[in-house]
């Protein structure tokens, strides 16, 4: 049993954490009664799984720790995607058997495809293996009936590229018990004969020999390409919960084109023939920022509406109304944008720029460092002059230039993660002073003849007045001699 943590139209999203083991021929699963509280193990019931797995031909998405499934039998018969997670954590979608085009059980569904596309690309998703599990499947429960855990031992069968392959395992998943659990009964287990999993997943071990022989990433040159290589990362990572609407991905998915784009604009020499590619990736974060701007300005100006009085209750309404639409276009424009050519193709040029072999400029550290005093210089002018068009200038090149610090930072210890922490805390008091002026904007749009709408207007004039007072404290500390001396 997993967490549910979402529903999407047809499919249902839950988080697992689970640990599997392999074990010998024989092998028998040892009592656990009195281990980390668990009194009861009765109840086990024996399932007939049936499972067969999608992926391109050259297994992109198992090279990307993603399984897609279609499955019959147990108690989750369906269609099945696990993304990574945290730990031990996964992330499952499930859809109906049914879900199918036309009930072609050959077919993945429009929508979990969707969510793998940014691996697959163009690529078609074809069967690759099919597991036959006999499964007998032990809730562990304590003093109060509480299933802490279920424990699955697993006669598995497989078949891919005509071969057949044999082999037991154990699965433990957590159900309503605290996480150390795993651990208490992982060194139960493997005091009588089990080990870590070799793999990562059944099918893993069925395909082994393609997997091996699956394009692998190449070499890494520099913290430049690194950095790069991360963010294309990012994108494709975020993908999957940008198509179905989390706020977080969107933001992080957002804040991954922004800095593979800085990264591209500040060591340019390093990425030669790739100019067009940071257009094409502010074409994205553009998209991505209709419909995050509205979800930051909607939790800005709610909160200073909400619980403030019926009299402010038609003007949060009219803000709720305003920004909900906003989002929705946005969302709309979103999905379209992800569906598109163009999309695959950034995605295509990305990934070509992160493997180049590392060449450029000699000393790229120094571009970062001149990326920082070019912030410093048009924060201090934004500050004498005390425009506001000006602060925001200084702010969007103090976030181009804590991108480029990042490349570098992890190599300098201490000053450089103290440096990056300075400038983030600096870019966010420089953030929420453009959010005040955004949201006056608005707010003037909205109800140029409201009082109440004045009131408001009035509280965010104030706080840009609190966060323009905070920034010469910000501002010195990120301009301690100590920490930008790594720099040169």
């Amino acid at each position: 049993m997993s967490a549910p943590v979402g529903h999407h139209e047809r499919m249902e999203i839950a988080n697992e954490t689970e640990r599997k083991y392999d074990v010998p021929d024989g092998f028998e699963l040892p009592s656990l009664v009195g281990t980390g509280g668990i009194r009861d193990v009765s109840g086990a019931q024996t399932h007939d799984l049936d499972a067969t797995y999608f992926d391109t031909d050259d297994l992109s998405l198992m090279r990307k720790k993603l399984t897609l499934r279609r499955r019959t039998g147990g108690d989750d018969a369906g269609w099945h995607l696990k993304t990574p997670g945290s730990g031990n954590s996964r992330t499952e979608h499930r859809m109906p058997l049914e879900s199918s085009e036309n009930g072609d059980q050959d077919t993945v569904p429009a929508e979990l495809h969707g969510l793998v596309r940014a691996v697959s690309r163009r690529a078609s998703l074809k069967p690759i293996a099919r597991l036959r599990t006999r499964r007998v499947e032990t809730p562990l429960r304590d003093a109060r009936g509480r299933t802490l855990a279920l424990i699955a031992q697993d006669q598995v069968t497989a078949e891919s590229d005509g071969k057949k392959q044999r082999w037991q395992e154990l699965e433990v998943e957590l159900v309503d018990g605290d996480p150390a659990i795993l651990k208490t009964i992982e060194k139960r287990l493997l005091k009588v004969g089990a080990r870590p999993a070799e793999g990562p997943s059944k099918v893993a071990r069925a395909v082994k020999e393609r997997l091996a022989g699956a394009v692998g990433q190449p070499k890494v040159r520099g913290p430049v390409f690194t950095y790069a290589r991360e963010q294309r990362d990012a994108l494709a990572e975020y993908d999957p919960g940008v198509r179905q609407g989390d706020p977080e991905s969107v933001h992080k998915m957002r804040v991954a084109t922004r800095r593979l784009r800085s990264t591209l604009k500040t060591f340019k020499r390093s990425f030669p023939g790739f100019e067009e590619v940071g257009d094409e990736l502010k074409w994205l974060a553009d998209r991505l920022g209709e419909v995050r701007d509205g979800q930051v300005q909607k939790g800005k100006l709610l909160a200073g509406v909400d619980g403030s009085g019926p009299q402010f209750a038609e003007a949060g309404e009219r803000i709720r109304q305003h920004l909900d639409s906003q989002v929705e276009r946005g969302r709309a424009a979103l999905v379209e944008a992800l569906d598109s050519e163009r999309y695959l193709a950034l995605l295509d040029r990305v990934d070509q720029l992160s493997s180049l072999p590392g060449t450029g400029e000699r000393q790229p550290i120094k571009r970062a460092a001149k990326s920082l005093s070019k912030a410093d210089a048009l924060l201090d002018q934004a500050l004498a002059d005390g425009e506001d068009h000006e602060l925001h200038d200084a702010r969007k090149a103090y976030k181009r230039a804590r991108y480029a610090v990042e490349v570098f930072a992890p190599g300098a210890g201490k000053p450089g993660k103290q440096l990056v922490n300075e400038l983030t805390e600096l870019q966010d008091v420089l953030g929420a002073h453009q959010d005040s002026v955004v949201a006056r904007e608005l707010l003037h749009e909205l109800g140029p003849d409201s009082f109440w709408f004045g009131v408001l207007w009035a509280r965010q004039e104030q706080v840009g007045k609190n966060t323009y007072a905070e920034l010469p404290v910000v501002v010195e500390a990120s301009r301690k001699t100590n920490l930008r001396k790594w720099m040169g």
